[in-house]
């Protein structure tokens, strides 16, 4: 057998995609150079799949914010809604009250109608966990307190809130406007001078 002929038995015809022939490299056998191949296609066909399954999840991610975003928006929707259904009544008993200050003749009524008004009001605020802040006798709070003035008394301890100008409230626990407030603080003791005056 001719060199020629041993060459070209060896030679085995191998095409990539474009359907060129690849010749294998020298001193790999028929079976090997098939077997190589192979597990290329398999490792192409794997490398597929897997970008087929990043474009899926990213695509389920990209879905799973939107619907994320849509959530949260129709909750701020939602709350305000049944806020405003909630204060609606409230609106409706101060009109009916407004009405009938302009014609009624007994003071009492107005009274009553105010009262139950505001208690409505205040069930309003709970319902949505607001809660006012009155803290008329207690120590003086600065993170829940704004003072507004300061005036010595030899009644009530220092630092404690002798009136409450303006109520604060909170809401689920977070401030939402601080109680404005008149704070205490010791008598100033008499002068030197003065003590002496008085007992000579």
């Amino acid at each position: 057998m001719s060199n020629d002929e041993k060459v070209e038995q060896s030679s085995v015809d191998i095409t990539d995609e474009a359907g060129e022939v690849v010749h294998p490299v020298e001193g790999l056998s028929e079976d090997h150079v098939a077997d190589l191949q192979q597990k290329l296609e398999e490792a192409l066909a794997k490398s597929d799949e897997h970008y087929d399954q990043l474009l899926r999840n990213k695509a389920e991610l990209d879905n799973l914010r939107k619907r994320s975003q849509r959530e949260l928006e129709n909750a701020h929707k939602y709350a305000v809604e049944k806020f405003v259904n909630a204060l609606i009544p409230v609106i409706d008993s101060l009109e009916l009250g407004q009405q009938a200050a302009q014609t009624a003749t007994d003071i009492e009524k107005l009274k009553e109608g105010m009262d139950l008004t505001t208690t409505m009001f205040y069930q309003l605020l709970e319902k949505f966990e607001i809660e006012s802040i009155n803290p008329q006798g207690d120590n003086f709070d600065p993170e829940f307190h704004q003072a507004m003035s300061i005036q010595e008394s030899a009644d009530v301890p220092p630092n404690s809130v002798m009136a409450v100008m303006q109520k604060g409230y909170t809401l689920g626990g977070r401030l939402i406007r601080p109680a404005m407030v008149m704070v205490s603080k010791a008598p100033a003791e008499p002068a030197a001078e003065d003590t002496e005056k008085d007992t000579e």
